[in-house]
């Protein structure tokens, strides 16, 4: 029989598809053995049984055949949470932290009119849920908002809300606004759409060869979802509420012509951790009181 080392060896073989083929092979095993990471390095001589080999085997082999990670375990960790994935929309990734981060930092620093005044924020397009989570689980206080069309992603968001007993979110079916009661407000709007172009060559590579078209593609070179966002959006913003938008690294650009172009304010872009454009945002301004009409 295999040891933990010497099928984490096995496992090496994911370099041919993965640039993080060690630690595929950590938590493809990890997930069949029901054990943390850690226990791997604590127990590498142990012998895992018949079927847990054959498991673990079949899981290396369907990785070999590009099939994400998180689609084969069900899961993956976002902003320090366990959230559950299924192939119905987008896996949570780590430059989606940085939406976070700035949804955070700029709704915190906002005067809201009212100081009782419960902080809104919605999640547009929220799919696994993963923003609005994070938002939630960072601000008990705040009221978020998520919104998803796709019904399969809104069942799993539903799904890691009650799993995280996150109370302070609320779940729509809506495409984009459409659903939300007019004269609703929030603080902030945040959202990752989708933003690829249809003919981009890297739909044919990775992960994103196993997730919904409908969640990546945009038309208009992927701009198309970005721009209806920016045109109805004020009409759901407070006075001075924040829109930002997560896009691909070469559209800050065109996001920020179209922030400024809508006469949304303090438009600026911000870069993620690998040092690429990766969330343009503003803040509505008198000329974009209400564009409900765009909905």
């Amino acid at each position: 029989m295999a040891t933990i080392s010497e099928l984490l060896a096995q496992g090496l073989a994911l370099r041919n598809v993965s640039d993080t083929a060690k630690l595929d092979a950590e938590l493809l095993l990890a997930f069949v053995l029901g054990k943390p990471r850690s226990y791997l390095f604590a127990w590498p001589e142990r012998e895992p049984g018949v079927a847990e080999v054959s498991h673990y085997r079949a899981l290396l082999a369907r990785r070999l055949a590009g099939e994400p990670v998180a689609h084969l375990i069900g899961s993956r960790e976002f902003w320090s949470l366990p959230l559950m994935v299924d192939a119905s929309t987008l896996i949570p990734r780590p430059e989606t932290e940085r939406l976070v981060e700035l949804a955070l930092q700029c709704t915190d620093r906002m005067t809201v009119a009212a100081s009782r005044q419960q902080v809104r924020v919605l999640d547009l397009g929220t799919g696994t849920g993963a923003i609005a989570m994070a938002l939630a689980s960072e601000r008990p206080a705040w009221k978020l908002v998520g919104v998803e069309q796709e019904p399969a992603a809104l069942a799993l968001a539903k799904r890691n809300r009650a799993a995280l007993a996150l109370g302070n979110v609320e779940l729509v079916q809506s495409n984009w606004f459409a659903a939300l009661p007019r004269g609703e407000r929030f603080h902030t709007i945040v959202s990752n759409p989708p933003y690829i172009d249809a003919d981009d060559p890297h739909l044919q590579e990775g992960d994103v060869r196993f997730e919904p078209r409908s969640a990546l593609v945009a038309a208009d070179r992927g701009l198309a979802d970005i721009a209806h966002i920016v045109r109805a959006a004020p009409a759901y913003l407070e006075p001075g509420g924040w829109l930002l938008l997560e896009h691909g690294a070469t559209q800050g650009d065109a996001v920020r012509s179209l922030l400024t172009g809508s006469g949304y304010s303090s438009v600026q872009t911000w870069r993620d951790y690998g040092d690429r454009e990766r969330v343009t945002g503003g803040r509505r301004g008198q000329q974009t009181e209400d564009h409900s009409d765009d909905e």
